[in-house]
């Protein structure tokens, strides 16, 4: 028996159907040949790392961050930060690929896969196999919950693959991928790892039944945000020990309040990203600089370092091409270069940080859902 979620009440039905409209909304406009897409992709799987990486105690700056999703070296992160971060990055692009799958199916070889995958760099928590004895989940002081026996796992798992497989149910994408979270973390299937495979899995589970590019409907930066109220009602739903019977509306109610968080959050950052991006690339070709250069003059803009190895990459150009490029740019008065020659970055001069500031308005937090539902 698995954790389910219960019908879905009015109030929940008119916070389903938001979420949906302004996915529908992003959707369309994402189908667009907009020029800014990838940048923001490569800004959004950045984030989503960092966040569901920051709840394990994982931390990292949001350079460093976009440097390990690009496959560069970070600038600060230390040696098990950057293994946590690159193995979930791994599992991810994983993930991706997943999603496009025509003959995928979910299994517990699948999941073990991708535990694999994410913790690699830690061989003393047997990635890639289930745990091999009990576990107990602590707050620093005393244990929160005990998991089911070992001996239980397997079944449970296979239990949970044959309802993602079930091609007849109607349930709606959010609440089936939130509801495969639950049951994953509370399973607790490997020894370490759980809560970003319970995340992962929940993106696997969107990407392969939703509408929006997995990229833009993760709520894992939601979850990085808010890692105390997601506990809290980890908790209260979960209980003391593996208790599939409990009520599980807190948690159904949680995850459709990410999910709209989200989805506004994200809705917002288009607009914005649209803006700037007509606004650099109108400066850009007065300066009489080339097209391929948007890529870094938006991560600048956005507070991101530039090096070289990262020009190279956005623009698709040679080593001795970037460096003309990126001399080119402090000249016009878009970069300004820091450090010496070896260890150079770039960042966005007064005027590219000008241009965002101007666009960034004061908007209004984002109502709770179930206190603006009618």
């Amino acid at each position: 028996m698995l954790f389910e979620a219960p019908p879905l009440d009015e109030i929940e039905r008119e916070v389903l159907a938001s979420i949906e409209d302004t996915r529908r909304r992003l959707r369309l406009r994402l189908h667009q040949p907009l020029r800014w897409t990838e940048p923001l992709r490569r800004l959004m799987t950045a984030e989503n790392i960092r966040a569901s990486n920051a709840i394990e105690g994982h931390r990292v700056s949001r350079q460093d961050a976009l440097s390990i999703a690009s496959g560069a070296e970070p600038l600060e992160a230390t040696p098990v930060d950057r293994d946590a971060l690159s193995g979930y990055r791994d599992a991810m692009n994983y993930i991706l690929k997943l999603v496009e799958d025509r003959h995928f199916a979910y299994s517990g070889g699948v999941v073990r896969g991708i535990h694999y995958m994410m913790m690699k760099q830690a061989p003393t928590c047997h990635p890639g196999h289930y745990r091999p004895g009990p576990v107990y989940v602590h707050d620093g002081h005393r244990v929160i919950y005990e998991a089911p026996g070992n001996e239980h796992v397997p079944a449970l798992v296979e239990e949970l693959m044959g309802v993602l497989n079930n091609a007849e149910d109607s349930t709606p994408a959010i609440v089936r991928a939130g509801m495969a979270h639950l049951n994953f973390v509370m399973i607790h299937p490997f020894k370490d790892g759980n809560g970003r495979m319970s995340r992962a899995l929940q993106t696997l589970v969107l990407g392969r039944e939703s509408t929006l590019d997995p990229h833009f409907s993760s709520i894992e930066t939601y979850l990085g945000r808010y890692t105390p109220a997601y506990y809290q009602v980890l908790g209260q739903v979960g209980g003391p020990d593996w208790n599939p019977r409990r009520d599980t509306r807190p948690w159904l109610r949680f995850i459709l309040r990410a999910h709209h968080h989200q989805a506004l959050s994200f809705d917002r950052q288009t607009d914005e990203t649209d803006q700037l991006w007509d606004r650099i690339d109108q400066q850009r070709i007065e300066a009489g600089l080339d097209e391929r250069n948007m890529g870094s003059l938006y991560n600048a803009a956005m507070g991101f370092q530039i090096r070289r190895s990262e020009h190279v990459e956005y623009a698709d150009v040679s080593e001795r091409v970037a460096t003309s490029d990126l001399v080119r740019l402090v000249e016009a008065g878009f970069l300004e270069a820091v450090g010496d020659r070896r260890g150079r970055y770039y960042t966005a001069s007064d005027r590219l940080q000008q241009l965002r500031l101007e666009i960034r308005s004061e908007l209004p937090p984002i109502p709770d859902p179930f206190e603006t539902a009618s």
